[in-house]
């Protein structure tokens, strides 16, 4: 760059609809869910009826607004009845389901994912073969009645865009990216929102300058952990939670669960193990809205089966 040229980077982004920094100012969000709340509540890592089941009583006799439940394991490792009895135990609560869509690099055969540095290819499709099976898995969600999808691949997140688009899947079927899709700036936020996601999921470490920054360029819900399992880092953040869904909204506040172990992929054998973490996320949440109450907040979160929530359709 010529000395001539005193047009700064900051003002080049600016020019291209970006901010030119982190919003350090950490401005309040004017944008509202469909119902006009601010914020949701959503519970991770659910990963079977028994898991869901235990969420749905342990959120009523807290009394915590469980608006969606995740999980985690994917579709292809639910036999067609359990996604059916998830669908109904969910569709009868109001909740959203948001089944992950896998298979991914990181559960095959794949050596890079491996290596010291191929980390970051584990959740990808690796190859058309595997894409091709996780756009199976997504349709045969839909047509059990699932309405919420997973997607932690580029390509994946393309397709199903295009798809919905063209009608081969339901028009109000909804991709929730994952965490294991990084959006660590506002750019890449705006590009992930125009292929089709409905939410986007920040990773565990970004702080509320960063956060607000990204919420300036997408309209699209965030979805931000309150708490984080381990293995994305294990931050206990409840105490940022009454600015988080001041200058975020609309977000989904995510309670994982720290010190707890991996039981990605689970089964009927670790379904004592998943049921106690699960209702312990629930719990968590609950200590989330005390916390919201004791600082005065006024922000308001949605109920169970608020307008826009991707609730399963019973088939």
């Amino acid at each position: 760059m010529s000395s001539a040229d005193a047009t700064t980077s900051g003002e080049l982004l600016a020019r291209l609809g970006l901010p030119p920094g982190d919003a350090h100012d950490m401005p309040a969000s004017a944008g509202r869910f469909p119902d006009g709340a601010q914020f949701r509540v959503e519970i991770p890592s659910v990963e079977g009826p028994g898991s869901l089941a235990a969420v749905l009583a342990e959120a009523q006799r807290l009394e915590v607004p469980v608006s969606r439940v995740s999980q985690g394991t994917g579709v292809g490792l639910l036999t067609d009845a359990e996604i059916t009895e998830m669908v109904d135990l969910a569709a009868g609560a109001g909740v959203e389901l948001s089944l992950f869509a896998r298979p991914c690099a990181g559960w095959d055969t794949s050596a890079t994912t491996m290596a010291p540095a191929g980390g970051g290819l584990a959740p990808t499709a690796r190859g058309q073969d595997q894409l091709a099976a996780v756009v199976d898995e997504i349709r045969r969600a839909a047509e059990l009645g699932v309405r919420s999808v997973l997607v932690a691949d580029v390509g994946v997140l393309a397709v199903f865009g295009r798809l919905r688009a063209a009608g081969a899947l339901p028009a109000d079927m909804q991709a929730k990216v994952s965490v294991m899709l990084p959006i660590a700036n506002p750019a890449t936020a705006q590009v992930i929102a125009g292929l089709g996601a409905d939410t986007l999921n920040l990773p565990t470490d970004l702080t509320l300058a960063q956060i607000a920054a990204i919420r300036a360029v997408v309209a699209q819900p965030l979805d931000i952990y309150v708490e984080s399992p381990d293995n994305l880092g294990g931050f206990v953040r409840h105490y940022e939670l009454p600015r988080l869904v001041e200058l975020a909204a609309p977000v989904y506040a995510k309670f994982g669960l720290r010190n707890a172990p991996d039981i990605y992929p689970s089964g009927s054998h670790l379904d004592a193990t998943s049921v106690a973490l699960s209702k312990e996320r629930v719990r968590r949440a609950r200590l989330g809205l005390d916390l919201l109450a004791r600082a005065g907040s006024t922000a308001v979160c949605s109920p169970p089966g608020a307008k826009g929530l991707a609730i399963p359709v019973r088939p």
